[in-house]
């Protein structure tokens, strides 16, 4: 049997040193914006757009890429991590289908989400976390560790902005 791989895209999304996350009605996990990566998307647009479509919120994307002069090219945003999750794993272990998720850190100005895409959770099932909210949560130990890293990452970015 075959393993199906899908690209996916998720963006965790930091607002005053905190990250938000849902509860996956499907799954009963709790996660950050993201979905499947469309044929004519970037992973980082999926991303974007996943995050919009969810939360109703602009995210910007907090990207440290260095540029590569590229006549015939363009630098794309590094992934601050690129994971593979298993989806649906068989009774007999065999995995039948996978994500390959490209997983980015955005700033947003605002923690009112107002999901405005087609069947999207309701915002009362959002939370946005800090980090000790995060070590103290049930949420997954990966959610946990990349939500603190997107808090330092995004902080560290935005604050000397702000000083300028």
């Amino acid at each position: 049997m075959e393993t199906t791989r899908h690209f996916t895209a998720t963006v965790y999304l930091v607002n005053d040193g905190a990250t938000a996350l849902h509860r996956h009605p499907r799954l009963g996990i709790r996660i950050p914006p993201g979905g499947h990566v469309d044929r004519d998307e970037l992973p980082h647009e999926a991303g974007l757009r996943e995050a919009r479509e969810e939360t109703g919120l602009d995210p910007t994307l907090v990207d440290d890429t260095d540029e590569v002069d590229a006549p015939a090219g363009e630098t794309l945003p590094t992934p601050r991590h690129t994971m593979l999750y298993d989806i649906n794993v068989h009774e007999d272990g065999r995995v039948g289908h996978q994500h390959i998720d490209s997983v980015f850190f955005a700033h947003v100005d605002s923690r009112d989400i107002d999901p405005d895409g087609d069947d999207e959770v309701d915002a009362a099932k959002w939370d946005w976390y800090t980090p000790t909210e995060l070590r103290e949560s049930s949420v997954d130990s990966d959610t946990v560790q990349i939500g603190i890293e997107a808090i330092e990452t995004v902080r560290a970015a935005i604050e000397p902005a702000r000083r300028d």
